[in-house]
C-alpha cells in the first residue's frame, strides 16, 4: 500500500498533517514533524506535544494523514487506524534519532523531543491532485 515513492514525503522536510476526531466528530488538525515507514502498512507518527490528537485517537481509532514529496509536491492521502502508543523500542529509537536530526536542521533542537510515537495502520492511500 505505501510505496517507495511516497516514502520520501515522510522524511520530515515538508511538514505532514493528521487530522483526527473527537467523540462528538469534532475535528482537530495538527502539524507533525515526522510520519516514519514501519513497513507497507503501518506508519508511526511522532508524538512531541499533541495531547488533543492522542486523546482523539484513544477514543476515535480513526485518522487522516497528509504527506508531500518534497521533490515534486506530490501530496498524497493516507487513512489510517490508530492501533498503539510506544514510547520505547527499536521503532521509537529510530524516530527520535531522526527527530534530532530534523530538529538540528531547523534550529529547534531544544524543542523536538520525542514523546512517544503512535504507531497506525494504513487502511488506504490517494495520491492527490497537486494543483487543483
Amino acid at each position: 500500500m505505501i510505496t517507495e515513492a511516497m516514502q520520501a514525503g515522510m522524511q520530515g522536510v515538508i511538514p505532514s498533517i493528521i487530522v483526527t476526531c473527537d467523540t462528538a466528530g469534532v475535528p482537530n488538525a495538527t502539524v507533525i514533524s515526522q510520519v516514519y515507514y514501519v513497513d507497507e502498512t503501518h506508519v508511526a507518527i511522532s508524538n512531541q506535544f499533541f495531547s488533543k490528537t492522542h486523546k482523539n485517537l484513544a477514543v476515535n481509532p480513526l485518522a487522516a494523514i497528509q504527506i508531500v514529496d518534497p521533490g515534486n509536491a506530490t501530496p498524497y492521502l493516507l487513512e489510517a487506524r490508530y492501533i498503539r502508543t510506544e514510547t520505547s523500542g527499536e521503532v521509537f529509537e529510530n524516530m527520535a534519532m531522526q527527530l534530532e536530526v530534523i530538529a538540528s536542521m531547523s534550529g529547534m533542537s531544544d524543542v523536538f523531543k520525542l514523546s512517544a510515537c503512535e504507531i497506525l495502520e494504513v487502511t488506504s492511500v490517494a495520491k492527490l491532485d497537486a494543483f487543483g
